[in-house]
């Protein structure tokens, strides 16, 4: 779960910046993340509103959001903005270290 690892390497004093992408996006609904409660963990919501909480930027990919329905309120609901290539490699140039999941 990158949120969950973004919220462990924030707490540890990392600086976090989340891209997701693929059927990922699909957790910007709010409908899903509140539906995704996985075995042993929290619930996402709870997660994402520690990320939010702690304004670690979400990004996620504008093409695969628009396949997918999520739209701009979407992301809205957890601070979050669509991401396209070059943000995406900004990220990677940026990081010097990069989770994939």
């Amino acid at each position: 779960f990158p949120f969950l690892h973004g919220d462990a390497l924030s707490e540890a004093g990392h600086e976090v910046q989340i891209f997701l992408l693929g059927e990922a996006v699909s957790l910007m609904r709010k409908s899903v993340a509140n539906a995704v409660v996985p075995v042993g963990w929290p619930p996402l919501s709870e997660v994402l509103n520690k990320i939010v909480t702690k304004k670690i930027p979400i990004y996620a990919c504008g093409a695969c959001s628009r396949a997918r329905g999520v739209t701009e309120a979407d992301l809205a609901e957890y601070d979050a903005r669509f991401g396209n290539p070059k943000i995406f490699v900004s990220l990677i140039e940026w990081a010097d270290k990069v989770i994939t999941e």
